[in-house]
């Protein structure tokens, strides 16, 4: 597979500066000051110095880990599944994706657009390629993995635009991938899984066509979030997600508070009478399971199709790393019946 040839410009998720960048204006008069703390602290802002901590310590960025530690990669799990790149243009420049495409010719394969996790902040098509990798090979669907653009420096509804113009191109280019543009999913995990339940009502507001499914894995769908109990149970001490990165990633992402109720940021808040068919998977001591359980009821009190699986004792991203948890297996489990039902 080509990249898109005759299309230029930059790779939007590469993109200097940003709309969520703090500028020092040299006419302010508060410049002097602002100056000063530049040579004091760096970077200057509490924004730019809490998301350097964040992403020098995410996964595959900290200290080195002894590979024998490590579980087998995607590569070595999956070797029939060919991960090809692909750049999808966009009003500022290209969209860098990853397609993972199950082995042999098949007519027109369903297709799905992947979100990948990591707090709207931090995170690459690369982390989740298991995820990718063993959907595409489980379901015999081909997988486009958007590289969209993170916050703090581009916050919503940057990275949600990156993800409705891959649809859209999957919409009218997904012959060119072997695809049928008349079957596109849409999913992902965590931050993703956000951005994945927000792009029904993101598609169906600007014209576009629904997806045809949704794969969720551990959503957050209402910003409210400390509404649920099992967030006020859990999150104090989490280890995956907790208190304060929550209200880190809402500050970066979403930014004013007004915007907590968009459906677009809080999708269980939105009209769901049209929602596509949806398969939720959730861990029982993640703290926000009952978010999870909340979006569940209002789809089916809307009358919309939706599966979901709370995993008893299971955390948040229990399904990340292959072989690790043998409770991972079942939410491939839940994927492969929501994909059979669809057929």
């Amino acid at each position: 597979m080509q990249e898109n040839s005759g299309e230029h410009g930059p790779i939007v998720d590469q993109l200097p500066g940003g709309t969520g960048r703090s500028r020092i204006d040299p006419d302010d008069p508060a410049a002097p000051y602002f100056e000063l703390l530049s040579r004091l602290r760096s970077p200057l802002t509490l924004r730019e110095l809490m998301i350097q901590t964040v992403r020098s310590g995410y996964i595959g960025q900290g200290t080195p880990i002894d590979p024998k530690m490590l579980p087998p990669s995607a590569e070595e799990l999956y070797p029939e599944i060919g991960v090809k790149p692909l750049l999808v243009p966009s009003p500022l420049g290209r969209i860098r994706c990853q397609v993972f495409g199950p082995p042999g010719e098949a007519p027109r394969r369903r297709m799905m657009l992947y979100l990948h996790g990591g707090g709207f902040t931090v995170g690459s098509s690369e982390d989740t390629a298991y995820i990718t990798s063993r959907i595409a090979a489980e379901n015999d669907i081909i997988v486009v993995s958007v590289n969209y653009r993170l916050a703090p420096e581009w916050p919503f509804p940057a990275g949600l635009d990156d993800a409705l113009c891959v649809l859209n191109w999957m919409r009218e280019n997904g012959a060119s991938l072997g695809g049928d543009s008349d079957q596109i999913f849409v999913a992902g995990d965590s931050a993703g899984a956000n951005m994945a339940a927000a792009l029904p009502h993101k598609a169906r507001d600007e014209g576009a066509r629904l997806p045809d499914g949704v794969v969720l894995l551990c959503p957050i769908t209402d910003f409210h979030v400390e509404q649920y109990p099992s967030f006020e149970r859990l999150a104090p001490l989490g280890i995956i997600y907790d208190t304060a990165f929550v209200g880190y990633i809402r500050g970066a992402y979403v930014v004013h508070h007004r915007l907590w109720s968009h459906p677009h940021v809080s999708p269980a808040l939105g009209d769901l009478r049209d929602y596509p068919p949806t398969v939720i998977i959730a861990g029982e001591v993640d703290p926000i399971v009952d978010d999870n359980r909340a979006f569940a009821s209002k789809l089916a009190a809307a009358g919309r199709p939706v599966q979901l699986l709370v995993q008893p004792k299971m955390p948040h991203g229990f399904y990340f790393f292959p072989r690790l948890l043998p409770a991972g297996e079942a939410a491939f489990e839940a994927i492969r019946r929501f994909f059979g039902s669809a057929r």
